[in-house]
């Protein structure tokens, strides 16, 4: 079929692009490697014992990469799961060699641009493109430089950073279904679309364009919400919305539940953490208006306020339901209510919290 991205092209100009981060000795680069595998399973412990979720199926071993094996890592995931979607959509119909090969490259080499500047802020990932269950991932250089900005004591933020990524792992590994189920709404999200195979797959070329510029440019305007254009796809797009919202405040919840036991000085972290987030350099800041994740970083507070929310009403053992199945999810009018969410799922009288 038509090739979308030159995906060897996108890995080799990410490769080329991203920086090498901050300076680190050799023994020191072990030393951190060892320490950040060390930590995850630290990590694991707390969170099983702190949510009562334990993982249902093996996963692999932490994987700890720098900023290049971080951005191959991701290319080769997204050619595994956007190679078959573009297939189903076309039909393999096959537009002439001179617009394919053209077309491609040009997108292989701002998806490798995006995913250069990405792998310079990621400090970790659970990677769920790849294969069953997926993968975590933790970017040592950019653990090293963020700790060193923040003046933050290693091993603290270190674990900190881990309990947050572990409960990533925690909730699909715990949770059977749902990787299926992310990659099947990502799927609906394609078939919503009311336009002809090759259009969106331009369409889809114009979103990466847009993301390019704005790494390029911070005053660009053009946003990649624009790809949503039908009333189906907004519906898909409210649900892996809430999903995500969901899963990035339950990871904060955590990461902040545990902290105190076990991370003395996890509140001068996050304080300062917090700081560094909102502030964001222009270039930051104009990704987080084309991708909307002003938006979202209002709704991943929401989504711990959420949480929070559920566990002070039903405890956590209550709260875990919402894990039960695709339809205990929360919706999207219900993080703001958690009241709604426990009547739904729970009856309009919950249990006494645990």
């Amino acid at each position: 079929m038509a090739q979308f991205v030159d995906w060897d092209l996108a890995a080799a100009t990410a490769g080329t692009l991203s920086k090498s981060g901050p300076r680190v000795g050799y023994d020191e680069a072990v030393a951190v490697v060892a320490d950040l595998r060390r930590l995850t399973d630290e990590a694991a412990g707390h969170v099983s014992a702190y949510t009562g979720l334990v993982a249902q199926m093996e996963h692999p071993p932490v994987r700890v990469v720098d900023r290049r094996d971080w951005a191959a890592v991701n290319v080769a995931g997204l050619r595994d799961v956007i190679a078959p979607l573009l297939t189903r959509i076309t039909g393999d119909r096959q537009p002439g060699p001179i617009t394919d090969a053209i077309g491609s490259r040009l997108t292989g080499v701002q998806a490798g641009t995006v995913l250069a500047y990405l792998s310079g802020r990621v400090l970790g990932q659970y990677e769920v493109f790849s294969g069953e269950p997926g993968q975590l991932l933790l970017v040592a250089p950019n653990i090293v430089e963020v700790e060193r900005k923040l003046g933050a004591d290693p091993r603290d933020f270190r674990l900190w950073v881990c309990l947050h990524e572990v409960t990533h792992r925690t909730q699909f590994t715990a949770v059977p279904w749902m990787r299926g189920h992310f990659l099947g709404e990502v799927q609906a999200f394609v078939d919503a679309s009311q336009i002809g195979g090759d259009q969106l797959a331009d369409r889809l070329r114009r979103g990466v364009s847009a993301l390019a510029d704005a790494v390029r440019d911070p005053e660009s305007r053009t946003s990649v919400l624009e790809l949503v254009q039908t009333p189906a796809q907004k519906a898909v797009l409210d649900r892996l919305t809430a999903l995500m919202t969901l899963l990035e405040g339950h990871a904060e919840f955590v990461m902040d539940g545990v902290g105190p036991e076990v991370i003395p000085s996890v509140e001068e972290i996050r304080a300062r953490f917090n700081r560094r987030r909102e502030a964001g350099n222009p270039l930051e800041k104009a990704l987080r208006r084309i991708l909307g994740i002003e938006i979202k970083m209002r709704q991943y507070a929401e989504g711990r306020k959420f949480v929070h929310g559920v566990v002070e009403r039903v405890g956590m053992a209550g709260f875990n339901k919402v894990f039960s199945s695709p339809l205990t999810l929360p919706r999207l009018a219900e993080l703001g209510d958690p009241d709604a969410w426990v009547a739904r799922v729970h009856g309009p009288v919950p249990p006494a919290a645990g």
